[in-house]
Order: C-alpha cells, then sequence, then structure tokens
C-alpha cells in the first residue's frame, strides 16, 4: 500500500475546502429553496466526485485500498442518511425557513466535518498506542445497534439540550430576522433562532460522530481512507437534504439495516481485537486465533444489507402509508402559509393537491390510520386549512375530517 505524501493530502484538502466554498458562493449565499431538479442534479454530481474519488484511490493505492475507500464511503453515506432525518425533525422543530435551510444545512455539514476530523485524529492516535481501543469501539457500535432497534425517539418536542442551554443563559428572539443570528428583540440584542437551530444541528453532529467513526476506523485504519471517505459522504448531504427529505418516510426499515450494518462491523472490530490482543487478561496477553473479516467480505456484506434494506422498506404497506401521512401534513403546512396576496389561482391549486393528499389518507386500511402520530393535531390543522381556505375564497366551509382514530397511551406502534 503506498504512502500517501504530504502533496496528496494537501491536494486532497483542497479539493474539499474548494467543493464545500463552491457550494457556498454559488448555492448557498442567496437564500433560496432548490428544485427537486437542482437538488437531484447536484447530488448526482456529488456522489460522482465521490466515486470518481474512489476509482483513484482504487488506481493509486490497489484494489484493497480502493475496497476500503468504497465501504467506509457506503456506511457513512448510509448513516448520513439517517441524519438527514434528524435534520428534517430539527428544521420541522425551529419552523425553519425553506429558503433559509441551505445555510443551516451547509454550517452542519461544515461543523461535521471539522468534528469528525478532530474524531478521526483522536482515535487514529489512540489506536497507533493502545490496540485495546478496538474492543471499545467494537463495544460501541453493538450499544449503538441496540439502541437503532428501539422504539424510534425523534422528536420535534423536545429541544436539543445545547438550545436548552443556550435559551437559558442567553436572551433569545422567538421570531426569524431573514438569515440573520442576532436581532433586536423587547429592546435588546438576541439570539435568533437560526442561530439556536445551527448549534442544535452542531450538537447533534457531534453525537453523530460517536457512531460514523468508530464504524469506518473497523472498515480500515488508513487515516486517508478514514478522512477521505468521511469527507465525501458528507459532500452533497445539503442536496440529499432535499432531495430524499420526503422519501425519507418511505425507508420503514432504514433503523433496522443501520443496526445489521454497525452490529456486523462492532463484531469485526472485536474480532480484530482479539486477533491484536496484548491485554493481559484475555488469553494471557496473547493474540487469540480467531476469524477475522477481510475488506471484501465488509464490502459484500454491507451492500447486501442496504440493498435488502431498500428493497424491502420500498415494498412496505407501512412506508407507503407513511409517505401518504407525511404528504398531506406538508400539503396542509403548504396551504397555510401562502401569502396573502396568493392570486385565486394558486389557492384552488394549493387546496387541490391538499385534498388529493386528504383523499390518500382517508383511503388507508383502518390498522395504519390507527397509527399515525399525533392525529389529533393533524385533524385541527386540516380543519384550519379548509376554514382559510373557505374564508379566502368566499366558499361554504367544507366538513374537513379525517377518519383518524387518536391512538391511547398504551397502543404500540410505528407511528406513521
Amino acid at each position: 500500500m503506498p504512502t500517501t505524501t504530504p502533496l496528496v493530502w494537501e491536494a486532497t484538502i483542497a479539493l474539499i475546502i474548494g467543493l464545500l466554498a463552491f457550494d457556498y458562493f454559488f448555492h448557498v449565499r442567496k437564500a433560496h429553496a432548490p428544485t427537486l431538479r437542482e437538488a437531484a442534479v447536484w447530488s448526482a454530481l456529488y456522489v460522482g466526485i465521490a466515486l470518481l474519488f474512489g476509482v483513484a484511490v482504487w488506481t493509486w493505492g490497489g484494489a484493497d485500498m480502493g475496497a476500503e475507500y468504497f465501504s467506509g464511503y457506503i456506511t457513512e453515506k448510509a448513516l448520513s442518511i439517517d441524519n438527514v432525518f434528524v435534520f428534517l425533525v430539527i428544521m420541522a422543530s425551529f419552523k425553519v425557513p425553506r429558503e433559509d435551510q441551505q445555510k443551516v444545512l451547509l454550517f452542519g455539514i461544515t461543523f461535521a466535518l471539522i468534528a469528525r476530523t478532530v474524531f478521526i485524529l483522536l482515535g487514529a492516535a489512540l489506536i497507533e498506542r493502545f490496540s485495546w481501543v478496538f474492543y471499545l469501539f467494537g463495544l460501541a457500535l453493538l450499544v449503538t445497534a441496540g439502541n437503532l432497534l428501539a422504539p424510534d425517539d425523534h422528536s420535534e418536542d423536545k429541544p436539543n439540550i445545547v438550545v436548552r442551554i443556550v435559551r437559558r443563559m442567553f436572551h433569545s428572539s422567538p421570531h426569524y430576522d431573514g438569515d440573520r443570528l442576532f436581532t433586536t428583540y423587547q429592546g435588546k440584542r438576541a439570539l435568533t433562532p437560526m442561530l439556536l437551530v445551527m448549534l442544535a444541528i452542531g450538537g447533534t453532529d457531534i453525537l453523530f460522530a460517536f457512531d460514523s467513526i468508530p464504524a469506518i476506523f473497523g472498515l480500515t485504519q488508513n487515516v486517508f481512507i478514514v478522512f477521505t471517505a468521511t469527507a465525501f459522504s458528507l459532500l452533497g448531504l445539503r442536496q440529499l437534504y432535499f432531495l430524499v427529505g420526503g422519501l425519507l418516510e418511505r425507508l420503514v426499515y432504514l433503523s433496522l439495516g443501520l443496526a445489521a450494518i454497525l452490529g456486523f462491523i462492532g463484531v469485526k472490530l472485536v474480532l480484530h481485537a482479539l486477533h491484536e490482543n496484548n491485554l493481559p487478561f484475555i488469553n494471557d496477553g496473547e493474540p487469540v486465533p480467531v476469524i477475522e473479516i477481510s475488506t471484501w467480505s465488509s464490502l459484500v456484506v454491507i451492500v447486501g444489507i442496504l440493498a435488502v434494506t431498500v428493497v424491502a422498506s420500498l415494498s412496505s404497506p407501512r412506508g407507503k402509508a407513511r409517505v401518504a401521512v407525511s404528504g398531506l401534513r406538508n400539503r396542509i403546512a403548504g396551504y397555510l402559509d401562502l401569502s396573502p396576496r396568493a392570486t385565486a389561482i394558486q389557492r384552488r391549486d394549493a387546496f387541490a393537491d391538499l385534498r388529493a393528499a386528504w383523499t390518500r389518507v382517508e383511503g388507508l386500511e383502518p390498522r395504519f390510520k390507527a397509527m399515525v402520530k399525533h392525529a389529533d393535531v393533524l385533524q385541527a390543522d386540516l380543519q384550519r386549512a379548509c376554514a382559510a381556505h373557505a374564508e379566502a375564497t368566499g366558499q361554504p366551509p367544507s366538513d374537513c375530517r379525517l377518519d383518524l382514530p387518536v391512538p391511547t397511551p398504551d397502543e404500540n406502534g410505528d407511528p406513521a
């Protein structure tokens, strides 16, 4: 395996910084909500750049080094999709205007890259000095895999702990002032929700690093591969957010797939730790003769798990039910967010979309209706949208009701 020279490092870091700068100056500096086509084109471009970089690594470093890069990139990209779901929850909880979400996401990506670089350097230093760190990494991944099997705890009602501390310590405004981080509220300088949501994203990124860095060190100990696979998995995350935000609801088995991947890598790390063992209370400090999982086997297992996860999720009726409910929530929010200056045609089209989404939810099987999260809030929002439409158009108010049972506190199930 060739030595990574300072020139290679410098060129790679310059490429990554250049891509971040390009993203800011040409896409994010001017607030706007990207179209689906724009998000798709740029997502494909960033994935293409990552794949071309992997081909370059393969050509320069050999097949094993290339396989390590692609294993790490695919794993980190899969974990980043789960990050996107959490970002969706945070954005919704702070009610970030859609045109300003790009700036928040780019900050989150930049912060994540810096934080994970620190974790990578610390992890590499620990591994070089203490081989028993592999035991800790493996245990951490197995615990994380177990947590992913627990019921989903993403909630829009729980402020990030960093945000709660900042709100207690500093004067903050409940209202946005464009994309400004500070404003004047009640006669005093105050933090805006824009700054608070950036803090929430940053705090969440640190937590994600505790999962992602041990995971990739379980696939390779080459610091260059660890860094580049992590960096390229984060680049393009902003576009991925706008591209697959609505489709993430379909990936109902994503947590199971990620749990399987992290569990597999955790076992691989423990086996590697046993193979390199020098702890005196295990086999008298001698290496344990165990099977080691090769890089190629890891790549095949990871790709296989992700393929099964996606196919099973897309064919799941529960995933389709989630999309229907999520679509109705979005259509309701879209109508209620219409400007008072919206034309009659705009209102008609928006309400037609809302009614179509409403019909899809009404057509769900009772078992899926019983799993809708915050059904009473959904009912109330639908009635508000119908009342607003009636008032704006001068039409009689519609009977906006959904046949949704309100779940009792002891009901179990995966809410839609």
